[in-house]
């Protein structure tokens, strides 16, 4: 999986679904408020894209510079089709303008049966 502004390790296709991930992203010296309002502005159309089943954005209660966000998927297909979305790569292709350093992100394979 991956998007012209995001490389991520392509996902084991036996993996159970869901399929999740978690990530960070600093923010530039001044542009925290400004990397917030970015990160929140996908929070609402992420949330009503099929498969979608949790997506969170936190901010740092030590550092207001740090954000992680979480994200969980029905499948691998679900989230390749929202790092698809126009909203998703406008975002990735302009986040430079916002981060110190890029985006973390760390793909997770659930261990725990899933329960709805």
């Amino acid at each position: 999986m991956s998007s012209p502004a995001l490389n991520l390790p392509a996902p084991e296709r036996d993996e159970a679904s869901p399929y999740a991930l978690v990530g960070q992203a600093r923010a530039k010296p001044g542009k925290a408020e400004a990397l917030q309002a970015a990160l929140l502005a996908l929070v609402g159309p992420t949330r009503k894209e099929d498969g979608a089943m949790q997506y969170h954005v936190h901010r740092d209660r030590d550092d207001p510079d740090v954000f992680v966000f979480y994200e969980v998927w029905a499948s691998v297909a679900h989230l390749e089709a929202h790092l698809s979305q126009p909203y998703v790569q406008s975002f990735l292709q302009t986040r430079h303008t916002l981060l110190a350093g890029d985006l973390e992100v760390r793909l997770l394979r659930m261990a725990s049966p899933y329960q709805a």
